[in-house]
């Protein structure tokens, strides 16, 4: 098991709590869990273009992904792969400290708050000094783009630093998750040099707004409560009727599977525990919609990205057992680990026939795989 304790130690995550992971598999299990990742990133390997890039160059976070996959196994062979990713993403640090492509069309960037977000966390995984610059620096962009003000918007994040007001959950989900993951590089700036962080009292107001208080879908969250008309019902949530009695009434959505870990790993974050009335409010939507066959409420839309949050968001909350509704307690990490598994294509890879937020990419969703593996067998945090 490979510990990423460089640079870890004021992480909400703890070594105990991943050897305590291991433990509660079995060695079979652990052994197939190893199989099934060495044969994912064999192919990641073989797939990585000589430039270091994963998949489409103008999303660096597409690189960051495997890049943090890779790292995260702690296997010396990728070393060459991990380099040539590194070199690729670096190169697209901009001045303003985040790490994308810039776009003109998008307010300057290119899903700028996302790549960035996903970048930080691909580099921080590989325990290299030469990169803490960049995460610092990225820290500042982040940290500058959380939006403020007195509407919905305020403490949450959108695709891009610059343009119209939005924000989401999924982005807003993604700037806290790699905030607080690269918090300690912190420790490592210049003395005297300010030091970058967010405004955690309005992230977490902003969060706990997307969780629905009442009714069906009660714990769970939304992406959006913003909805446009003619826009896209299904991306996110909405409000409930119009406005000034003259506007037509907007549609209520609904919570779904993926979105509500992403809003569960976010309280997590900020610093919420166990036992607080949202967190367990949540954890009750989860297990009431507890399933490995779709994303629930989503089908097979983002089924990896489910698998590869829901990892992320039960390590943090450090829960290990998922209540049955005919009595007793599911494992979720042997569940989820015999799921992953079974979904592996014999090339090693994994990949979505439903495109849906871009899924039929095998790039990105054996990245995600392999991550839900390893935070599932405890060989990352």
């Amino acid at each position: 098991m490979r510990m990423l304790c460089f640079l870890v130690a004021a992480s909400i995550f703890s070594c105990p709590s991943l050897r305590a992971a291991e433990a509660a598999l079995t060695d079979a299990l652990q052994k197939e869990a190893q199989t099934a990742i060495a044969k994912g990133l064999a192919w990641l390997a073989a797939n990585q273009k000589p430039d270091g890039v994963w998949s489409d160059e103008k999303n660096p976070a597409m690189t960051a992904l495997p890049l943090w996959a890779l790292a995260a196994s702690g296997q010396a062979q990728y070393t060459s792969q991990v380099d040539k990713a590194v070199a690729f993403i670096l190169s697209k640090a901009q001045p303003d400290g985040g790490i994308y492509v810039p776009d003109p069309q998008r307010g300057g960037a290119g899903l700028g708050n996302y790549n960035t977000s996903l970048c930080m966390m691909g580099l921080h995984a590989t325990g290299r000094k030469d990169v803490i610059r960049a995460i610092q620096k990225a820290r500042e962009y982040t940290a500058a783009t959380q939006l403020i003000g007195a509407d919905e918007h305020a403490g949450g994040f959108g695709y891009d630093r610059g343009g119209r007001r939005h924000t989401d959950l999924t982005n807003t989900g993604m700037a806290l998750d790699a905030m607080r993951r690269t918090q300690s590089v912190e420790d490592l700036r210049p003395s005297g040099e300010k030091r970058a962080d967010l405004n955690w009292d309005a992230a977490l107001k902003y969060v706990e707004n997307m969780q629905q208080k009442d009714g069906a879908d009660k714990g769970g969250f939304l992406y959006t409560k913003s909805f446009a008309p003619g826009g896209n019902p299904n991306a996110g949530g909405a409000q409930r009727g119009g406005q000034g009695g003259g506007e037509r009434a907007r549609p209520q959505l609904r919570s779904y599977g993926s979105i509500t870990y992403v809003g569960l790993l976010s309280m997590m974050h900020t610093r919420l525990t166990r036992s607080d009335p949202r967190v367990t409010s949540a954890l009750d939507y989860c297990t009431k919609h507890w399933t490995l066959d779709e994303n629930p409420g989503q089908g097979g839309q983002g089924i990896y990205f489910y698998y590869n949050i829901l990892t992320r968001a039960l390590s943090a909350a450090n829960v290990e057992a998922i209540p049955q509704a005919a009595g007793g307690s599911l494992a979720w990490r042997e569940a989820l680990i015999r799921k992953v598994i079974s979904l592996q294509r014999s090339d090693g890879s994994w990949i979505n026939e439903n495109n849906r937020w871009w899924e039929n990419d095998p790039v990105l969703v054996t990245s995600y795989s392999l991550l839900a593996l390893e935070f599932a067998s405890g060989m990352t945090e």
